[in-house]
């Protein structure tokens, strides 16, 4: 096929699920307008970050891009007197900041195309119909009984993939949807499994996956036909939607927010979780469960875009599941996914955050009990329950299927080896993009720990503290040094003893602190006279706790009263003769 021959060169893997996050750093004043310098930074690194410069009339055009989501977005007014004023510059650049926060945390914005080219002009300078369209083009010049009908545009919220009404032209009829989508960064099967794979598509039939009627794939591209469904997908049911709308004025804001019914809630869980186990088991990797991705049949969900995963694309999902450490396997994301879609049909709604603190009413405990085991916190630490194990639950268990199809999907012992292998590198790059996150939260946490008031206050006390530990330990220091310099004297002096007690001979050879060793004794001489008393022995030298212990003593001890009264003969004055 000539679809098969002349695939572009030169493409770039960019996973576009990842954030993007922008800043305003300054703003610069150009003869009679204002230039908003913007930082932008993709994912965590900072290094993965560049600069853009926009006017605000640049940020105009974007919202006005945006208003097909019928969301009030926060865009501060336009004003034409005093719009150069230092004042309002500052007051405007606040507000084009939070318009900016608005928009890149906001799931299906963040995501979309005019947002992305807004933020990451180099990365989305490509058309990505217009290559759509020459693909199919090649397509249909081996294939001429397809013809268009129309572009469906905008009708998904990936950037790199596009649709088309199609018919055939001896069905005039029926109608059926092209998809065309470029590889994206999880593409990990060679050239030739990969176009064997979604080859097979064709060949699967199951009573809850959608019929492809023909899938083809080259080296940088693949191209998917399907019937074309009036009444569209489990979302466009949730949010009473027309399928052919464009993504953004479906889902972003519905005007009437409703929940399924409790039976259709069991019976739809039922039917996808039973698909999802037959793919599990099949060793065929999904990780794109998401209600757009459902399509309805009457009561029968059908699944979407099994050719999603051998194309290497990233799930709707990713920015959610990358950041816990526990989802970390396709089967994981499959259970994660389907926590989000539960609660979507259960509130007709997506959950604000994940992990959700706390559910709102349900149609049944049993409803909340699901949702407990996979989208609350404890969940994200524990790790998945299986899909078997949501089958046993009650909310499911009890549902009767009366489809009797019987599933027919054979995948080759040699494709299945190579889906084992891609789906491992898959969930490599997955559990590295987990680390880093989990990194870069714990990085986080503990700068705004160590920047907090209160940790401020206590690394104050704390060096009070020390300050004054120091200053005392320096303190006794000198103290010690001063006692011991007036403690140590020459040989011959005298240990200090106190006035009540006995002061002992002086002992020559007595040294001074430390003690040396004690010389040899003194022959007198000569015999002392005989003498009726006992002559006292020389005591030994007391230390220097013990002098200066008795010293304070006799200084508390102290009485004046006790002290001899003497006579004193004054001979200064001068004597006349």
């Amino acid at each position: 096929m000539a679809f098969m021959e002349k695939p572009p060169a030169g493409k770039v893997l960019l996973d576009d699920t990842v954030p993007l996050t922008a800043q305003i750093e300054a703003s610069q004043s150009l003869h009679s307008h204002t230039e908003y310098i913007i930082r932008v930074q993709r994912g965590l690194s900072a290094e993965n970050s560049w600069q853009i410069v926009r006017r605000y009339s640049d940020f105009d055009l974007l919202n006005n891009s945006l208003q097909i989501s019928t969301l009030s977005l926060p865009l501060p007014p336009k004003k034409l007197i005093g719009n150069m004023e230092r004042e309002f510059i500052a007051e405007r650049q606040k507000g084009l900041q939070a318009y900016l926060d608005v928009i890149t945390t906001h799931h299906i914005l963040s995501n979309c195309e005019v947002v992305k080219k807004f933020l990451d002009p180099n990365s989305y300078s490509v058309n990505y119909t217009e290559i759509a369209l020459q693909h199919v083009s090649m397509f249909f010049r081996s294939e001429p009984k397809w013809e268009v009908v129309e572009p469906l545009k905008d009708i998904g919220w990936r950037i790199r993939k596009k649709y088309f009404l199609m018919k055939i032209k001896n069905q005039p009829k029926e109608r059926l949807v092209l998809s065309w989508a470029d590889l994206g960064p999880d593409k990990y099967l060679s050239d030739k499994d990969l176009q064997y794979a979604v080859k097979l598509l064709s060949s699967c039939s199951h009573p809850y996956i959608y019929k492809v009627t023909l899938a083809i794939a080259n080296e940088s591209s693949a191209l998917v036909i399907r019937p074309f469904s009036e009444k569209g997908t489990l979302k466009d049911l949730i949010y009473k939607a027309k399928p052919k709308d464009p993504f953004l004025k479906k889902y972003c804001n519905p005007k009437k927010i409703q929940g399924l019914e409790l039976q259709q809630i069991k019976t739809y869980g039922r039917q996808i979780l039973e698909v999802l186990k037959f793919l599990h088991e099949k060793g065929f990797p999904y990780g794109h469960l998401h209600s757009a991705n459902v399509m309805l049949d009457g009561d029968t969900c059908r699944l979407l875009d099994l050719e999603n995963s051998l194309l290497g694309l990233p799930s709707f999902y990713r920015s959610y599941f990358s950041q816990f450490r526990k989802i970390n396997t396709l089967e994981g994301v499959d259970v994660h996914c389907f926590g989000h879609l539960l609660f979507e049909m259960t509130y007709g709604r997506p959950p604000d955050t994940i992990p959700v603190e706390s559910f709102p009413p349900a149609p049944s405990a049993f409803v909340v009990s699901v949702l407990e085991s996979i989208l609350t916190c404890e969940a994200m630490k524990n790790g998945m329950p299986t899909v078997s194990r949501l089958l046993q639950m009650p909310l499911f268990s009890d549902v009767l299927l009366t489809n009797s199809e019987k599933p027919q999907f054979k995948v080759p012992t040699k494709l299945k080896e190579a889906l084992k292998i891609s789906k491992e590198c898959i969930e490599k790059r997955l559990t590295e993009e987990q680390k880093l996150f989990h990194q870069h939260r714990r990085l986080t946490r503990a700068q705004s720990h160590h920047g907090s008031e209160e940790e401020k206050k206590k690394r104050k006390i704390l060096a009070r503290k020390k300050s004054k530990r120091s200053a005392y330990e320096s303190g006794e220091e000198h103290s010690a040094k001063y006692s011991n310099s007036n403690n140590s004297g020459s040989g011959a002096s005298s240990p200090l003893t106190s006035p009540s007690s006995p002061t002992p001979p002086s002992t020559a050879g007595a040294s001074s602190i430390p003690p040396a060793p004690p010389p040899p004794p003194l022959t007198p001489a000569a015999p002392p006279p005989p003498s009726t008393e006992v002559p006292m022995q020389p005591s030994p030298r007391p230390d220097v706790s013990t002098s200066r212990g008795a010293l304070l003593s006799s200084i508390q001890n102290f009485q004046k009263g006790t002290l001899k009264k003497t006579q004193t003969c004054d001979y200064s004055a001068p004597r006349i003769s």
